[in-house]
């Protein structure tokens, strides 16, 4: 095998659902000033007895029976969140134990945001090298753990999630070079940090990094995969702010592509924006298999991470 593809995916979201209307509840703030600055309409947020790796290993078990996999078939857990409460065990050992999966390698990728293409980057790799058979990735966040829900110009961004894509060998790559890196001079732009955590971010100082940075950057990730944008078929990039995504969409050059707006109904759900957005495309049939999909992460740190793959 000379590469590797995304052969299923799968998603999960909590089934409570916070409106615009219930949010002018809890701080000053309204349907038309949230719409109007980063295009939410609502967000699934998750009970206190639903921990992240809940979230996760359900997109995971939805990811597997699309494939038509069993636990057995997995051999490389690999789970990129955020918003994991404890140290140990890791969110992928938790999720590899939920699921039923013998004695996998079971690791956690704290990238913030661009986590899930960061992981999904390292389960390519790890295929590549003959280190895996097949890789369950799995992007889980609760944000509304993180949330300070008295500052109205964040916690009106956050939802809570999980998605996931089993990744194994293929003959030909579906799964294209990663463009990935950081900017660590602007680290403390999007922070989870103090006692209790909490979810900051310098929403200007990403606003214009993103709409002005990222273009040529994700041009550069089609470029490595062999493709220009104009040959894109959907771009799924992290789901910060509508305000973020559109602008930036249209830059890249993606001109005949379907560009994921589920943070309209999902929110920032950081590491499972991408895998969750992608999940609803295939799953409402807007691509097809074989399809080219660019996608994009981008967040904390601040890292970027990106590749173009085949849809499954």
């Amino acid at each position: 095998m000379n590469g590797s593809r995304i052969a299923a995916v799968g998603h999960y979201q909590p089934a409570r659902i916070l409106t615009n209307a219930d949010l002018a509840e809890l701080v000053d703030t309204s349907d038309e000033w949230i719409m109007s600055r980063v295009g939410i309409r609502t967000r699934h947020i998750a009970g206190p007895d639903e921990p992240v790796d809940e979230l996760a290993a359900n997109a995971g078990a939805k990811a597997l029976a699309s494939a038509g996999l069993t636990p057995g078939d997995i051999d490389f857990v690999l789970v990129a969140t955020s918003t994991a409460v404890d140290r140990s065990p890791n969110m992928a050992a938790r999720v590899a134990a939920r699921l039923g999966i013998p004695s996998p390698a079971a690791m956690d990728v704290n990238v913030v945001c661009a986590g899930f293409t960061h992981a999904l980057a390292t389960a390519d790799h790890a295929v590549r090298a003959g280190a895996a058979t097949r890789v369950l990735v799995i992007g889980a966040d609760k944000m509304s753990d993180v949330a300070d829900w008295t500052d109205r110009t964040t916690c009106v961004l956050v939802g809570d999630g999980a998605g996931a894509a089993v990744v194994e060998a293929a003959e030909e790559p579906a799964i294209g070079p990663v463009l990935w890196g950081s900017v660590p001079e602007m680290g403390n732009a999007v922070r989870i940090e103090g006692t209790p955590s909490r979810f900051a971010q310098e929403g200007q100082s990403v606003y214009r990094w993103a709409t002005t940075k990222l273009p040529p950057l994700a041009r550069k990730a089609c470029e490595r995969a062999g493709l220009v944008p104009e040959d894109l078929a959907a771009v799924v990039l992290h789901q910060a702010n509508l305000r973020i995504i559109e602008p930036l969409a249209e830059k890249i050059g993606a001109v005949n592509a379907v560009v994921a707006r589920d943070v309209r109904d999902s929110g920032n759900t950081s590491a499972a924006s991408i895998p969750i957005a992608l999940s609803k495309l295939v799953e409402q049939g807007e691509i097809t298999s074989g399809d080219p999909v660019l996608l994009f992460g981008f967040g904390g740190n601040l890292s970027y991470a990106g590749q173009v793959v085949r849809c499954p």
